[in-house]
């Protein structure tokens, strides 16, 4: 009988163990993804490797534009932060499963983006930009000049998307910086990247000294990404009101190099 009230004990208390757990990722019963967020008590943000916005310093942690501004926000949520790698093609999805709780990355304001998700106020300006080797950069200096390059792009992003537009066939990489590296090691003639990564990773004093850039492909504004629906924009928009009020947008911009493109709030 004792066996038997012993095994019964551990099961009820199995049970409620996997029912907390279950709760813990559940959405908050209002419906709110603010509340959702507080209840277990981190901010899951989804980047890529994508200097200066989001990288990694020779700890490990996480920093940047993006990076740092994404922590801020959790602060005042009352949560912390928290980083994953994502494939960006995939961004919309980790979304939706629950996986991430934002996209928060130098992400392009896309049709495709802003039907997919709620998202905040534009907070950045950028373009893409032809990157290829200096000593090459002569030859290329409009669109119509490109069509005899091989090319790089991050998969799914506004890059790879202006190429398409054009066009121009390309090698699908899973990151900019992978992009980057096809062309630094003459697997590619020459990528499309972001214009601020361009202007963090190559040139003198760079990673790429090397490499320069040329044609610039398009104008666009970068803004981040949450559930559709969510009440986290909202709240977003309303946190970074008063972060550019008080300063903290522009000093953390300007660590990075960053604060000519930051939209004035």
């Amino acid at each position: 009988m004792k066996k038997k009230l012993l095994a019964l004990a551990l099961m009820l208390g199995l049970t409620a163990s996997l029912c907390a757990c279950a709760a813990k990722n559940e959405p908050a019963r209002d419906g709110s993804d603010a509340a959702y967020v507080r209840q277990k008590g981190t901010l899951i943000v989804g980047i890529t490797d994508f200097a200066p916005m989001d990288y990694q310093n020779e700890s490990g942690e996480w920093i940047g534009f993006d990076a740092d501004m994404a922590k801020a926000f959790a602060e005042s949520l009352g949560v912390k932060a928290e980083f994953i790698e994502i494939t960006w093609d995939n961004k919309i999805m980790e979304l939706d499963a629950k996986a991430i709780d934002c996209v928060w990355n130098g992400m392009t304001l896309t049709e495709e983006v802003t039907t997919a998700m709620a998202t905040s106020e534009p907070y950045c300006l950028n373009g893409q930009v032809v990157v290829l080797p200096a000593d090459k950069a002569d030859d290329y200096q409009d669109a119509e000049s490109l069509g005899t390059l091989r090319f790089a792009a991050e998969n799914g992003s506004a890059g790879a998307a202006q190429l398409e537009e054009l066009g121009l066939e390309y090698v699908a990489k899973t990151t900019q910086a992978d992009a980057l590296l096809e062309v630094a090691s003459g697997a590619s003639d020459a990528c499309v990247i972001d214009l601020l990564m361009a202007g963090a990773m190559i040139g003198e004093g760079t990673s790429y000294p090397d490499l320069t850039y040329t044609v610039q492909l398009s104008s666009e504004e970068y803004g981040v990404g949450f559930r559709k629906g969510s009440d986290l924009a909202e709240a977003l928009n309303a946190f970074w009101k008063t972060a550019y009020n008080e300063g903290t947008v522009l000093k953390t911009a300007t660590t990075y190099g960053v604060q000519e493109s930051i939209i004035k709030k």
